[in-house]
């Protein structure tokens, strides 16, 4: 295969970044809840039936591939694993446009989960931090709109497909347009080269796990995604089903919601260039917890869409900003396998989560002893946050840098 220049390798690998988050995690992992209330009218399953797909499957792939999916980006470079989760992600998409049952609705969940580990955030910001260091923040928040841009579309998306083709052929349509989108890019991207010189000098992990900021960092990564997860796996059941808003108005504030997170990802990814790291993480995680009483509590529609664009602003720059701390405290030798943990126990809250709100909200009736325990959540995220050192004991690559770009 011909590879283009050296020089061109940084801007393509944000290109590619951007169309397989765009993709996997902007169509796949906010636009899926878009069909929850779907499965519930036409196949009568529960609101924990139809959110536990995505918690099974994301505890089960995350605790059995998780690390391991680290270790081989750490030894091998991400571009490989991304081209396999791409095509699983997109596939899994296609798959749930056929269920009918439990059985393949659990199937399809799973290789949608292994798509996202595979081809998701981590192998990503592993690709953007080997190409980029001193612009590191701009091309993590450059890459991570592809989340916003196609969280913001997808609900507008699906809800024009559900209404062309109904909501299976929507699903479908949407797994074929992941694939057609993302891999070409991958395809065609090279290794970074920071990447690949610390293949050859890795530095062991323990001594990682003896420092107390490993643990803040999990701790604070853990509960805030969880609350994000918690709040976006539901928003659209209890948009529909309990506050009675039709699809095109749900669909309007799940956009707005992207929307601000593409606000959210520049500003973030601007200041994380020029604050201190654990400063713009608290801003972050101070805004996810003030802002999801606000959505889930709005009396009006109006004031809904402008918690919505809030919210979206803290959303933005969650997933964004830990692998900027964890590579600021812990190195680029380790980010592989650190960001592998971390990303596995936040699969994991992310999915529970969602599943223990829905279950809440089945047995009491209402969502908001779910909504007031995502705040809580939220709140702990911040404080583990404030725990953190401003600085780390970081070991550098060895020999080569990448350029900053």
């Amino acid at each position: 295969m011909k590879r283009g220049p050296i020089g061109r390798q940084p801007a393509w690998a944000v290109v590619t970044a951007f169309l397989a988050l765009f993709s996997i995690v902007g169509f796949a992992t906010y636009g899926l809840p878009f069909f929850y209330d779907f499965f519930v009218r036409e196949l009568g399953w529960t609101r924990r039936e139809v959110t536990s797909g995505n918690a099974y499957s994301k505890v089960v792939v995350g605790l059995a591939f998780g690390f391991a999916a680290g270790v081989v980006i750490d030894r091998f470079g991400p571009r490989r694993l991304m081209l396999a989760g791409i095509l699983m992600a997109g596939l899994a998409l296609v798959g749930l446009g056929e269920v009918h049952g439990l059985g393949i609705f659990y199937f399809c969940y799973l290789l949608n989960a292994l798509g996202y580990v595979c081809g998701g955030p981590l192998p990503n910001q592993v690709m953007l931090s080997g190409w980029f260091e001193a612009a590191r923040g701009r091309a993590m928040g450059i890459a991570y709109l592809g989340i916003g841009v196609g969280g913001a579309l997808v609900p507008l998306i699906a809800n024009a497909l559900t209404q062309a083709l109904g909501w299976r052929g929507a699903l479908r349509a949407l797994g074929i347009a992941m694939i057609a989108i993302a891999f070409p890019a991958a395809f065609f991207v090279r290794e970074p080269p920071a990447v690949a010189t610390t293949a050859a000098a890795r530095a062991p992990l323990g001594p990682v796990l003896r420092q107390p900021a490993f643990y803040f960092l999990a701790l604070a990564s853990i509960c805030s995604i969880g609350a994000v997860g918690g709040t976006m796996q539901n928003l659209k059941l209890y948009l529909s089903l309990d506050r009675g808003l039709t699809q095109g108005q749900a669909a309007r504030i799940l956009s707005l919601i992207l929307v601000g997170s593409i606000v959210g990802r520049i500003l973030m990814g601007w200041l994380a260039d020029r604050w201190p790291k654990k400063h713009v993480m608290l801003l972050i995680y101070a805004i996810v917890a003030a802002t999801i009483p606000l959505l889930a509590f709005s009396p009006t529609l109006a004031m809904m869409q402008m918690a919505a664009l809030l919210f979206g602003v803290g959303l933005g720059g969650d997933y964004m900003i830990i692998p900027l701390m964890a590579a600021e405290l812990f190195g680029l030798r380790v980010l592989g396998r650190v960001m592998g943990i971390v990303l596995t126990a936040d699969s994991v809250s992310e999915s529970v989560l969602p599943m223990a709100v829905a279950t809440m909200r089945d047995h009491l009736a209402t969502y908001r002893p779910g909504f007031l325990l995502l705040v809580g959540l939220a709140a702990v995220g911040a404080a583990g946050v404030a725990m953190l050192p401003r600085r780390g004991s970081a070991i550098p690559a060895a020999s080569a840098r990448p350029a900053s770009h």
